[in-house]
């Protein structure tokens, strides 16, 4: 898939496409319900079809105190817009100066002179431009075809990354999954850890949380794709910070089920499916093993099922 650079001209193959304007992060069914728009118009008019996204994500940008809350990394998305039939991705690289780039000189100066864009799909709240002072209104007064999207509303409300965050963060990832459409997945780097686990008859691979947003603390029912061969491993893991081990270190650590192999170095993705229980310090190494055995026999029926 193409990845366009928005402080770069679009090359001309790319030019006169129909672009799914939003950040997208999760690309959720709202998301999806624009990028399926845009997606089909495109089709429908021999255009190319072209998902965006912002990143890093504006908030970040002007808040950078707040805590990790991405769903999901710039390539994972990049995957996902795949997935869904679009021609490339949109990079909007948020930076001083995008942040102070007007509504007016972002639709003419980016969208059409620079990317060439034809028309927009987009949610009749997204905002844009310094101080988010444009909206649908301003993007329908100029030369670009403009189609909105309404907001996907499941249970009496709309879909939103806001409700897959907190769905998280109460330790519900199969509520996340439902409108996620797959379940929430950390990627990262498995790197050399204390070998605890491996000490106790349960070697983990342990991963860096970065940016992504915290689910709640605990043991999960998971599963793990090796990126580089695709193999598909079943497991449990803990996230957190190992309240057991000192000093605390916060860590994802997967132990995946019947899995001998060495993992160090390689590019994994770590899909959460059923919240176990939380964190807890136990009074002795025996005891811990003894909750993770129960653990495991637990994760293998939910993951059975």
């Amino acid at each position: 898939m193409r990845r366009l650079d928005h402080r770069e001209p679009a090359p001309e193959p790319l030019r006169g496409g129909i672009v799914a304007l939003g950040n997208f992060d999760g690309f959720h069914t709202g998301h999806q319900a624009v990028a399926r728009e845009a997606i089909e118009w495109a089709r429908a008019e021999g255009r190319p079809s072209i998902i965006a996204t912002f990143d890093p994500h504006p908030v970040r940008f002007f808040k950078p105190e707040v805590p990790p809350f991405r769903l999901t990394t710039l390539e994972q998305r990049q995957e996902l817009y795949l997935a869904a039939g679009a021609t490339a991705m949109l990079v909007f690289h948020f930076d001083a100066t995008l942040a102070g780039t007007s509504a007016e000189q972002f639709v003419e100066r980016i969208l059409i002179e620079r990317l060439g864009v034809h028309g927009v799909v987009t949610g009749e709240d997204f905002r844009f431009g310094k101080g988010a002072s444009g909206g649908v209104g301003l993007l329908r007064e100029s030369s670009l075809a403009v189609r909105t999207v309404d907001p996907v509303i499941d249970s009496g409300a709309p879909v939103s990354s806001s409700r897959i965050r907190e769905a998280l963060r109460e330790g519900d990832p199969q509520e996340a999954a439902r409108l996620l459409t797959r379940p929430f997945a950390i990627r990262g780097v498995v790197e050399h850890g204390d070998k605890r686990g491996r000490e106790i008859g349960y070697p983990t691979a342990n991963l860096a949380i970065e940016n992504y947003l915290r689910p709640r603390y605990g043991i999960y029912a998971v599963t793990g794709r090796i990126l580089a061969t695709g193999q598909e491993l079943n497991g449990a893991a803990n996230i957190g910070v190992r309240p057991q081990f000192a000093p605390p270190k916060e860590l994802l650590e997967p132990y995946f089920f019947d899995f001998a192999g060495d993992l160090y170095g390689q590019e994994i993705e770590v899909a959460f499916h059923h919240f176990l229980r939380g964190e807890a310090k136990f009074d002795s190494l025996d005891a811990l093993t003894a909750q993770m055995e129960r653990d495991c026999t637990e994760a293998r029926r939910l993951l059975a099922g």
